[in-house]
C-alpha cells in the first residue's frame, strides 16, 4: 500500500490554520485573564483578590507578592525589547511572536492571581457613599481607558491577532504607521494613565493593595523609558517632536520648563508615597510581630 502523504500546499494551509488557531487560543486566554483582573483589583465577582485578612507572616506575605510581581515585571518588559525579540524569533516563527509574548504575560497573571498573598490591615478607608461611587466610578474608568486606548493604536496587533490572521492569508506582516488618536494628542501614554486610575481608585486600600500599586506604578515609569527609547529608534524625528510637544501622563501641560518642574515634583511625590508605604508596612509588621 502506497504511503498517504500530504501535498506541500495542504500542508502549508494546514500551517497556516494552525498559527492561527494558536494565536485565537492566546488571545482568549489574554481576554479571560483581562476580566479577572478587573474583579481581582476592584474585590469582587473571582475567587481571589488583592485584599483579605493575612494568610500567615506578613514578611513573607511581601517577599511572595514582591517576587511575584518582578517575575511579570522582568517578564513583561524583557521581552518586548527589540533585541530580545530578534534572537527569540530564531525559534518562534515571527508570526507567533507576538501571540507567545501575549500568553506568557497571562500566564505570569494567572500565577500571581494563584498565588497572591493578601496582607490584611487598613492604609485608607472611605466610607461616604458619594466618595465611594465616586471612587468606583474613577476606576471603571481607568479599565475603560486602557481598552479604548489598546483599540485606538490596533487592538488586534497589540495582542497578536493581526499577524497570524495576516499569516493565514498568505500575506506579509507590515508595521503599523505612526499616529496619535483620540486621547493620544493630549497624553503620549494613556493606557498606562488608565492603569494608574484601576490600581489606585479604591475605597479601601489595604496593605497588599498598597504594595501592588506601587510596584506597578514604579514598573510603569520604568518601562516608559524603554519603550520610549524603542519608540524613538522605530519612527525617529516623529516620535521625538512628539515627544517634545505632548506631556508624558498629565495632560495640558506645555512647554519644556513646565513639563521638566512636573516631571521632577511627580518623582519626588512617588518617591515619599513609596517611603509612606514602606513605613506603613514596617508598622504593620512590628504591630504583627510585637
Amino acid at each position: 500500500m502506497a504511503a498517504w502523504r500530504v501535498s506541500p500546499q495542504l500542508a502549508r494551509m494546514l500551517k497556516r490554520i494552525g498559527f492561527f488557531a494558536y494565536g485565537v487560543v492566546c488571545y482568549a486566554i489574554f481576554f479571560v485573564t483581562f476580566l479577572y483582573a478587573v474583579g481581582f483589583i476592584g474585590g469582587f465577582a473571582v475567587p481571589t483578590t488583592l485584599d483579605g485578612a493575612a494568610r500567615g507572616p506578613l514578611a513573607r506575605g511581601i517577599a511572595i507578592d514582591a517576587g511575584l510581581l518582578a517575575l511579570f515585571a522582568v517578564q513583561h518588559s524583557v521581552m518586548a525589547r527589540p533585541w530580545f525579540k530578534k534572537r527569540w524569533t530564531r525559534t518562534v516563527p515571527p508570526a507567533l511572536e507576538r501571540s507567545t509574548y501575549v500568553l506568557l504575560s497571562s500566564l505570569a497573571l494567572i500565577l500571581l492571581f494563584w498565588q497572591w498573598q493578601p496582607l490584611g490591615g487598613t492604609v485608607w478607608s472611605v466610607t461616604a457613599p458619594a466618595a465611594r461611587i465616586a471612587l468606583r466610578a474613577l476606576f471603571a474608568f481607568g479599565f475603560g481607558l486602557v481598552l479604548v486606548s489598546t483599540f485606538l493604536i490596533n487592538h488586534f496587533d497589540l495582542f497578536g491577532l493581526r499577524q497570524v490572521w495576516l499569516y493565514l492569508r498568505g500575506r506579509e506582516y507590515t508595521h503599523l504607521k505612526f499616529g496619535t488618536p483620540g486621547p493620544y494628542r493630549l497624553v503620549r501614554h494613556p493606557l498606562y494613565v488608565g492603569w494608574f486610575f484601576a490600581f489606585w481608585m479604591t475605597p479601601a486600600m489595604t496593605y497588599a493593595h498598597l504594595l501592588f500599586a506601587i510596584a506597578t506604578a514604579a514598573y510603569i515609569l520604568l518601562a516608559i523609558q524603554f519603550e520610549e527609547r524603542d519608540l524613538v529608534r522605530e519612527h525617529g524625528t516623529a516620535y521625538e517632536d512628539y515627544r517634545r510637544r505632548t506631556p508624558m501622563l498629565i495632560p495640558f501641560l506645555r512647554g519644556s520648563s513646565a513639563t521638566s518642574r512636573v516631571r521632577r515634583m511627580g518623582t519626588a511625590a512617588f518617591l515619599l508615597f513609596l517611603v509612606k508605604g514602606l513605613v506603613w508596612l514596617a508598622v504593620a509588621g512590628m504591630a504583627v510581630w510585637g
